[in-house]
């Protein structure tokens, strides 16, 4: 099956009507479409598929147990109303260039695996990479069992209703000792190769980053009968404290976003008792997120007591720089100087990705695929069927050098 058909079987599942956009989460009916997908190519190619204790499947083409194995592969979940390209790509790509290693007669001398991460996103319960993370080691069994989504649900009921054991949950050493090398394919979350004109880079580092629960508390009263020299007014010290973010982030070359928000008691003609944001910052290096996550901090603590309002401010998940291998990555880099016209350029990302969770295990490595708009996380995330091709030829090229000499 070509990536082109691959992908147009894939682009229907879990894509709102409404907005365009997918509602892959975790452990949903969509998620479970999209890991029947997934099931469905392993076995078309006479690949081995299984699921392991954390809910993350893998493809294998000869016996993982022999060890030292090339693995790639990404995710298929997605944030709320996201595009396409944020994780599929990785998937498909690592399917079609299979393929093409098998079109070109090459043989692998070590395993050849590929994966599908669960819970990548975060987007139901609130944790980025969970998947990869619980295999790590790097989330806890006691953590997950007190993750919780919208509602209420928590990660092991979402998984006995999807017909998962969440009694398996737990790290894996023996799984990534058999892996000598991750390479994750994904669409470029930004516009850095557009700008540079070139089709495919080649992953540096991982900003780090995190994201911080703002609670700002206050009086609930009536909209349309309370003096404003009386209100205690949460969402205005939490508008202030959007704007500090900006502030803040450009200051120091950095990012910073508010992109979730809690209200109560939520009405149109009610004064916020509570407002509760999300905070996502992200910066080249940890002095200046460091820097610019304390004075977003300072801001809203003045701006809280300035309105009389409590503020209770608590990180929930962190992640440092993550330095990919410099080995592999310059291995990717003559692989593909010696098997491709292409250039890679080497660029960092601001965004995080499973192969920085497993770094710190095994040697990861990544490629970007240009996106000429730099959009991800909406609909309107993009990269041509060119540069898509000239992705997975670029991974086919890396798979063969890495597993077939």
């Amino acid at each position: 099956m070509s990536f082109h058909s691959m992908w147009a079987e894939l682009l229907p599942v879990g894509r709102s009507s409404a907005s365009g956009g997918y509602r892959r989460y975790a452990w949903t009916g969509a998620d479970a479409d999209c890991r029947a997908w997934f099931r469905e190519q392993a076995e078309a190619r006479g690949l081995a598929h299984e699921t392991d204790r954390n809910g993350n499947q893998w493809a294998w083409l000869g016996d993982p147990a022999a060890g030292n194995a090339v693995v790639t592969g990404s995710h298929l979940d997605s944030v709320p109303d996201g595009g396409a390209f944020d994780g599929p790509l990785g998937v498909v790509s690592a399917f079609a260039a299979l393929d093409e290693l098998r079109g070109r007669g090459a043989r692998p001398t070590r395993p050849l695996g590929i994966v599908n991460f669960g819970d990548e996103e975060g987007a139901r319960f609130g944790l980025a990479c969970v998947g990869s993370r619980l295999t790590a080691g790097a989330l806890t069994v006691d953590q997950a069992h007190r993750l919780t989504d919208g509602d209420g649900v928590t990660l092991p009921r979402a998984m006995e209703a999807a017909g998962y054991d969440p009694g398996t949950l737990g790290p894996d050493p023996e799984r990534l000792a058999r892996i000598g090398a991750f390479v994750e394919l994904h669409v470029e979350q930004g516009r850095a190769l557009d700008l540079s004109g070139d089709r495919i880079g080649i992953a540096s580092a991982i900003w780090p980053h995190g994201r911080w629960r703002f609670d700002f508390r206050g009086e609930a009263n009536h909209a349309g009968t309370t003096r404003l020299a009386d209100r205690h007014d949460p969402m205005l010290s939490y508008a202030e404290t959007v704007l500090a973010a900006r502030r803040e982030a450009e200051l120091a070359g950095a990012v910073a976003t508010f992109g979730k928000i809690g209200v109560e008691p939520n009405g149109v003609n009610a004064i916020p008792s509570l407002v509760r944001g999300w905070l996502d910052s992200r910066a080249a290096d940890q002095e200046s997120l460091d820097t610019v996550v304390t004075g977003i901090e300072k801001a809203a603590r003045e701006c809280a007591a300035a309105h009389g309002v409590d503020l209770d401010v608590v990180r929930e998940s962190f992640t440092p720089v993550v330095e990919f291998d410099h080995a592999l990555r310059d291995e990717l880099a003559r692989i593909l100087g010696t098997r491709t016209e292409l250039k890679a350029p080497v660029l960092g990302t601001g965004a995080g990705h499973d192969a920085g969770i497993l770094s710190d295990r095994i040697p990861t490595a990544m490629l970007f695929v240009r996106n000429p708009t730099g959009v991800s996380h909406s609909p309107a995330e993009y990269a041509a069927e060119d540069d898509c091709v000239a992705g997975v030829t670029a991974l086919a090229d890396v798979l063969e050098g890495l597993a077939c000499t």
